[in-house]
């Protein structure tokens, strides 16, 4: 007899997962600045990098997870399951920075590096850590690379009432309102703010949903039946596109004005407000993905591939990438750093992200398995059941009751 679960697993698109895995490993290495796999990471071929790609395949997630499942009855319901996401996405930012101070503690006292101390913005922590402790909390402190979680759950919050707009007017709707939050975001400056620190998060959920956004809707419109335009003069553009971004990086061309006047939310190449330059490199590779098979099916990779394995359990998966990531920084700030212990550093730490993925679909596979197993006359630890007296039919027999 097949197996439903395994039937289920089949229907999977591995793209997904296989996408996002790459992603994974890409964030890891650049959470370790100055290690030699670092200049063969997406920064260095166009504008955006590994974390545009992971808010694209999130926001294509949480269309199969939520965007077909917020209709008349269920609106809630999912609301409520989006928001529950958040909570695990607050315990496991306040884990990751609470492990990453614990980290650089240690190596501060074990190697007499106070300096360490004031690296990745832990100095406000040291200098008043009242004021900080409640920045943590509240997410308006964050430290250096430890800052894509909060991001995410800020995104999370908001999603409801763009779904609702998509709901009742229209996915283009929905799109329009993330855009000018978007727009009105990178003109004035908006964002959650830092404390006790000034300005606003390094990563705006108010800029960032747009992309999320963008990968939930052609996700929610492919699924409903629709079909993403396919002209030869939109690949041509995505391709030079990527060409002049590849070129721009590697020459460099940083130092040409490009702004013509215009606010640098639509010219400028900043991370916190996702401005347009890194927003469009981020969509044309998305694009030319999703359309051309040729490279797409490079991605679909059968269910127990190890990238495939990885990608299907991103959170654990993202966490213990970013706590190796930190512990890889600080031994790097207290050691001389040399191209064998880099590579090392790399390789174990890429090596137990997959180990971690796969701990995690085997104790999922016992689970399912041990839930299967019908249970035997052997496990009743009871006493010796009686037979019900004659003169009380209506009562229920010991083993239903």
């Amino acid at each position: 007899m097949t197996n439903p679960l395994s039937q289920v697993r089949s229907t999977r698109d591995t793209r997904i997962d296989v996408i996002r895995a790459i992603a994974l490993i890409t964030i890891f290495v650049n959470h370790v600045p100055g290690n030699p796999f670092e200049v063969l990471t997406s920064k260095n071929f166009g504008f955006s990098d590994a974390a545009e790609a992971f808010v694209l395949i999130s926001g294509v997630s949480a269309g199969l997870a939520y965007g077909l499942k917020f209709r008349p009855g269920a609106r809630l319901a999912t609301a409520l399951k989006m928001w529950r996401r958040v909570g695990v996405l607050y315990l496991a930012q306040l884990g990751t920075t609470m492990a990453t101070l614990g980290i650089f503690s240690f190596f501060a006292l074990h190697y007499g590096a106070p300096e360490l101390l004031e690296k990745i913005n832990i100095g406000p922590v040291m200098e008043d850590t009242a004021a900080a402790l409640v920045g943590i909390v509240t997410f308006g402190h964050q430290l250096g690379y430890n800052n894509i979680l909060s991001m995410y759950a800020g995104v999370l919050l908001l999603l409801p009432a763009l779904l609702l707009i998509g709901s009742r007017a229209g996915l283009l709707h929905m799109v329009a309102a993330s855009g000018a939050l978007w727009l009105a975001a990178g003109l004035f400056r908006l964002g959650p703010p830092n404390f006790p620190n000034e300005g606003v998060w390094f990563l705006n959920p108010l800029s960032w949903q747009f992309l999320f956004v963008i990968g939930l809707a052609a996700t929610m419109h492919v699924k409903r039946g629709g079909k993403l335009p396919v002209h030869p003069w939109m690949i041509g553009t995505a391709a030079a596109y990527l060409v002049l971004s590849l070129a721009w990086v590697q020459v460099p061309l940083w130092g040409i004005d490009t702004s013509m006047g215009l606010p640098s939310v639509l010219t400028g190449f900043d991370k916190t407000y996702l401005s347009g330059p890194r927003l469009l490199h981020v969509l044309a590779a998305a694009y030319l993905i999703a359309v051309l098979p040729q490279i797409s099916g490079l991605a679909r990779r059968p269910t127990n591939n190890p990238l495939a394995v990885m990608g299907r359990h991103a959170l654990p998966v993202f966490v213990t990438g970013t706590i190796l990531s930190m512990v890889a920084q600080a031994w790097r700030l207290v050691h001389e750093p040399s191209i064998a212990t880099d590579i090392a550093i790399v390789a174990v730490g890429i090596g137990a992200h997959f180990a971690l993925a796969y701990y995690i679909e085997w104790y999922r596979g016992l689970v399912r398995g041990s839930k299967s197993v019908p249970a035997g006359p052997e496990v009743f630890m009871g006493p010796p059941l009686r037979p019900a007296h004659h003169s009380l039919p209506h009562r229920a027999k010991p083993e239903m009751a």
